[in-house]
């Protein structure tokens, strides 16, 4: 079960059966996509697909567990991480911060290493509060939903290659350690127009 869900999380399954559903007013959500690599799937070989992506997913694996970020789950080559449960923690949004420079950084190195200039990830965060459950009995998923949720992913969406955008209330709560700089005004789905800092 430590495979798949929170230590913390995997105790209370192992004592109970009950639902395990959690609301928590403060975390970070980060939300990584490498960039056009849907389209690059089409042409290279399976074996040299899962490897690349084996070797990314493992690099970001290793950034989660330096920083104390959960991973909540990779889909294709989208990647969900949360900091702040299912242990609170005050510098959750500092630490979400430095996952996503060393995960931009960690991209730009296996990208020279490996010769594919194409390479590139493209990072959303928002922080703010979430629902938190576990779903499924036989294949267990621990998963989060909220507003700060789809606006990190959204943030993510509208993003460009290679950078890390924000929200507005990610760059007011970041301290000093970290510089944002506006991209102006964007619209995202369902969220409508806002100053989008990167």
């Amino acid at each position: 079960m430590l495979n798949v869900l929170p230590g913390p999380i995997a105790e209370r399954l192992k004592v109970g059966t009950g639902v395990i559903a959690d609301h928590y007013d403060t975390v970070s959500v980060l939300f990584a996509d490498l960039v056009g690599f849907t389209e690059r799937s089409l042409v290279l070989p399976a074996d040299e697909l899962v490897a690349l992506l084996d070797e990314i997913f493992s690099a970001f694996d290793r950034l989660a567990d330096a920083e104390g970020v959960e991973k909540i789950k990779t889909i294709g080559d989208a990647h969900m991480v949360a900091s702040g449960l299912p242990d609170p923690r005050p510098d959750h949004l500092e630490a979400v911060a430095r996952m996503a420079l060393a995960m931009r950084d960690e991209i730009a190195a296996i990208a020279e290493r490996t010769g594919r200039d194409w390479l590139a990830v493209r990072i959303g965060i928002d922080t703010g509060p979430v629902a938190a459950a576990v779903i499924g009995r036989r294949k267990f998923i621990y998963d989060l939903w909220g507003d700060t949720v789809n606006t990190a992913s959204r943030t993510e969406s509208h993003g460009l290659p290679g950078e890390i955008q924000v929200t507005d209330r990610v760059a007011a709560a970041l301290g000093p350690g970290f510089a944002v700089r506006s991209r102006g005004t964007s619209e995202l789905k369902g969220k409508g127009h806002g100053d989008v800092p990167t």
